[in-house]
């Protein structure tokens, strides 16, 4: 199953592997569930909806707040318990280097971190800043989440 940016994939079936590509500035997180063997993973663009109110109604996982509310909603929807929740994150990176104007993948990954952190979810593992892209994969069989960059393969 593949999450093009500022998309969202759940699944409940052991034999799906879930992955996205090129994360840089964006944050990819896997929320993984072993009891209920319930996971996701997220693709999120920009880190607030407030920027642009109808964009995050037509595309909330575009956006961090929105996109991660709504990945636990589905994950609640599916059987997943909130403290059972492991939350592996990759991206949220500077492509165009450390002075990067904006710094989108330094914003996305405090929101992201906040949002989290208010839900009661810690961080497990992540892979997080620097100038490299990324491949995150989301084994459902074990929840194993892995790293792909510049031609090595790692678990998170």
């Amino acid at each position: 199953m593949t999450v093009d940016i500022s998309d969202l994939k759940v699944s409940k079936s052991p034999a799906d592997v879930i992955v996205t590509y090129s994360l840089g500035s964006c944050v990819g997180l896997t929320l993984y569930d072993p009891v209920a063997g319930v996971g996701g993973m997220i693709h999120c663009m920009l880190p607030l909806s407030k920027i642009d109110k109808e964009k995050a109604q037509q595309r909330p996982y575009m956006f961090v707040d929105t996109g991660v509310a709504a990945m636990l909603a589905h994950l609640y929807k599916m059987g997943a318990q909130r403290q059972n929740l492991i939350a592996k994150v990759a991206g949220a990176g500077s492509p165009l280097g450390k002075e990067e104007t904006f710094r989108i993948g330094q914003r996305n990954y405090t929101i992201l971190r906040k949002f989290l952190w208010k839900n009661n979810i810690l961080i497990d593992k992540e892979d997080v800043g620097g100038s490299k892209a990324r491949t995150l994969f989301l084994y459902m069989a074990d929840g194993r989440t892995t790293v792909k960059s510049e031609g090595k393969e790692v678990e998170l």
